[in-house]
């Protein structure tokens, strides 16, 4: 299980690579990536913070691509359905996805203080929760995991 999100990194080339990921997948499965819906993409990821739709509109407003709540509203459920993010429900809110392309059952590592939030790659058959379900019989399709708490930097800062 690797966590993305804390650990220092090239982030523009991480940015970068994402976006070209997100690209060819769209056009492997002919969905539009449209330029609301890159943008919104672009800026979840230069957070590496959950964002709100509200958050992601202001940046649109700022940048002249709309002010209607609808508009960050279907640009998050376009990323959250072709998978390129994830909503946080705890913080009703949106992360790009630190795994593109790969079927997984995230962890979200939240940090109280900074609210910088890192995506661990779980597996919904491992652990105990798997177990149990196993034992009951259950078939799992979707796993939320959120833990909060502090990352290296708020730790260290403490």
């Amino acid at each position: 299980m690797a966590a993305i999100g804390f650990d220092p990194h090239d982030h523009s080339a991480c940015i970068s690579s994402t976006l070209r990921q997100a690209e060819t997948y769209c056009a492997e499965h002919k969905l539009k990536l449209t330029p609301i819906r890159r943008r919104a993409l672009e800026i979840l990821l230069a957070e590496h913070r959950a964002l709100g739709a509200y958050d992601l509109l202001s940046h649109f407003a700022a940048e002249g691509l709309g002010t209607a709540p609808p508009v960050a509203y279907r640009a998050l459920d376009f990323l959250t359905s072709a998978g390129f993010a994830h909503k946080i429900e705890g913080l009703n809110a949106y992360i790009a996805c630190a795994h593109l392309g790969s079927d997984h059952a995230p962890a979200f590592l939240i940090c109280t203080a900074c609210k910088s939030v890192a995506e661990a790659e779980t597996e919904a058959s491992d652990g105990r929760l798997g177990a149990a379900a196993r034992a009951a019989g259950f078939q799992i399709d979707r796993i939320v995991v959120e833990a909060l708490g502090l990352c290296p930097t708020c730790q260290d800062a403490a």
